[in-house]
């Protein structure tokens, strides 16, 4: 078995558009029927206001899979610590034997997080954008910003947090990483208002993003809500959306945006499509420039494996790596 460091891990995996096509490849192997998923196990500590999910897929013919253990602990920052941090287990499928502990400390998490985002904006989102959106000014937010730059040439991003500091301070490092304009809103209103393409990053319990503040052509994309208790989306936006689409419609009527939009009776199952089905173009997605669309993203297994074995392929090429004797005794 081989051990990696996050260090080596960096050095061989980056957000782009490999990173990208790998993960959209996973896409069209969830909507091709090939992949088994379990349902997300999570332990909630919310004393803490944290939790831990681990997550899982086999794509079925491949000699591996992945088995991830990811926390989002959301008083971190507080402390100067991550909010996010795990690791991830390759194993083989043919024997069950581990092949590889990836010690990501939750990198390969954001990249392949960040990853989806950008297939969500690059097969639902209008060509041309002028201005992008950001709700949340965490460590996904930067990364999502970065992805959505690599997929729709944005002119300027605006950006809302609830701590004026930190979103000043995610504007100052964006500008300088992304090149463009980045601008600190006064709320979240102003920047669904303005924008043409929205990312929503928050662990928000309430919605953040009302129905009135959208307008025609837009594309939204909803990260946060990856558990029961979340809710960045009001159920009316998935409602009167014209294109309503999911990573996973099983996980994400049990731990998305729609979960709650279908509780409320704001939207029927039957008319949300999944984001495979329209990456393998069993689906149009958007076919109208005026067209609202939403996408919302939990986060699948599958995406997980694909992050994982790329990055054991690219970290084997370059010889990273602590092997141990796995073999028992």
């Amino acid at each position: 078995m081989y051990i990696f460091t996050e260090r080596d891990i960096r050095a061989c995996v980056q957000l782009d558009l490999d990173v990208i096509g790998v993960i959209e490849r996973a896409f069209v192997d969830l909507a091709e029927g090939k992949v088994t998923t379990p349902p997300i196990m999570r332990v909630d500590i919310p004393e803490s206001h944290g939790e831990v999910d681990v997550k899982s897929a086999y794509v079925h013919g491949q000699e591996t899979f992945a088995i991830k253990i990811s926390s989002g602990f959301f008083h971190n920052h507080a402390l100067g610590l991550p909010t996010g941090n795990g690791m991830m287990t390759l194993i083989s499928a043919k024997t069950g034997v581990p092949i590889a502990l990836l010690l990501d400390n939750g990198y390969l998490t954001d990249v392949r997080t960040a990853a989806a985002g950008a297939v969500a904006a690059k097969h639902l989102a209008n060509p041309h954008v002028r201005t992008a959106g950001v709700i949340g000014t965490g460590l996904q937010a930067r990364y999502q910003a970065q992805a959505l730059r690599l997929v729709r040439h944005y002119d300027e991003l605006l950006v809302y947090g609830r701590s004026p500091s930190r979103a000043e301070e995610f504007a100052h490092e964006m500008c300088e990483s992304l090149g463009v304009p980045v601008k600190v809103a006064h709320s979240a209103q102003a920047v669904v208002s303005q924008c043409d393409v929205l990312v929503t990053t928050t662990p928000a319990r309430t919605p953040v993003v009302d129905w009135a503040w959208i307008h025609r052509g837009q594309h939204i994309t909803a990260m946060g809500s990856d558990a029961e208790h979340k809710h960045e989306l009001d159920p009316a936006v998935l409602g009167n959306a014209d294109l309503v689409v999911c990573d996973l419609k099983s996980q994400c009527l049990r731990l998305g945006e729609l979960h709650h939009a279908v509780e409320q009776k704001g939207i029927a199952e039957d008319g949300v499509i999944e984001l495979g089905d329209v990456v393998a173009g069993k689906h149009p997605g958007r076919v109208a420039e005026a067209q609202v669309s939403i996408c919302d993203l939990t986060g699948t297994g599958v995406q997980d494996t694909a992050i994982a074995q790329l990055a054991f392929s690219r970290l084997r090429e370059r010889g990273f790596g602590i092997q141990l004797d796995s073999a028992k005794e």
